[in-house]
């Protein structure tokens, strides 16, 4: 799905009030009816985690830390049952997941006189029952499973979404008897930074020259497409000529401005793809 960059500014402007919550992503498909689900979590995913990059130094002070976690005890000791973390963490505007990290860590170095090791909090934000206090587990495993955009189980969707479209495109390829290096076998080969597919006979897309793909299970927004292109889209390009973006999840249709330049965006696994002969570049 191509958006303009207005259709985009009104979707982020609307996310702006939400809560990384499900009940947020209903409030979404409400407002904007005719945008795919996947797209505008993709949206409200960029705009949030760019909003908590923004304020995230605020919670993370010495004297933020002490009054989120007095908060907590005291309302966990009066309502044991509520989801008072998760409550606490919407008031703030403060991702669940990560106000969970907050109160785990000073939980344990109350605990245990010491400030706990990444790999321990890790370990028990993946599964809560590790937790030595039964309550906590319980908050921490209702922040998890309700932050649609932070946290250990998010991070695993993400994956797994990511390897779902790198299967989905090494498919469409197949199916089209295209022949192929995917990453694994570029980084096999000795190559270190390499694009998701490396095409051994160039394709044309809508006219432009395809020699690589790059599958992007996101929606490529302004930001997150700039950094892709200084960090990788055009060292591809440099390596092994032009080639094409799939955000899968759609784009702001005015980044596609570099096609003469040799990045060609897409939505979607191309319909007019044609394959080109060697030497002559033809199809």
């Amino acid at each position: 799905m191509k958006l303009s960059r207005a259709e985009y500014k009104t979707i982020a402007k609307f996310t702006e009030q939400l809560r990384p919550t499900r009940q947020c992503m209903q409030m979404l498909k409400d407002k904007f009816p005719s945008h795919s689900q996947s797209t505008l979590l993709s949206i409200f995913s960029l705009e949030y985690q760019r909003r908590m990059k923004r304020t995230i130094s605020k919670h993370h002070t010495p004297e933020a830390i002490e009054h989120y976690y007095h908060r907590y005890v005291n309302a966990v000791t009066t309502h044991p049952s509520s989801p008072v973390l998760l409550d606490l963490a919407s008031e703030v505007d403060f991702s669940p997941s990560l106000m969970a990290r907050l109160i785990l860590e000073r939980f344990l170095e109350e605990q245990e006189g010491a400030v706990p090791t990444k790999q321990v909090i890790n370990s028990m934000l993946r599964e809560p029952s590790l937790i030595p206090d039964h309550n906590l587990a319980n908050h921490v495993y209702q922040c998890t499973i309700n932050d649609c955009c932070y946290g250990p189980l998010v991070d695993c969707i993400k994956h797994a979404i990511g390897q779902e479209h790198e299967i989905l495109l090494r498919d469409k390829l197949r199916e089209r008897k295209l022949s192929f290096l995917d990453e694994n076998q570029l980084r096999a080969k000795g190559y270190d930074k390499t694009p998701d597919i490396i095409l051994e006979v160039p394709v044309a897309v809508e006219g432009h020259i395809v020699h690589w793909i790059e599958s992007k299970a996101s929606f490529g927004d302004e930001c997150s497409h700039r950094t892709y292109l200084n960090e990788q889209f055009w060292s591809y390009w440099n390596r092994f000529g032009p080639g094409l973006v799939i955000y899968w999840h759609g784009f702001i249709e005015e980044l596609d401005c570099n096609r003469d330049r040799g990045i060609l965006l897409g939505d979607g696994f191309p319909s007019d793809i044609v394959t080109l002969c060697h030497g002559t570049g033809q199809g």
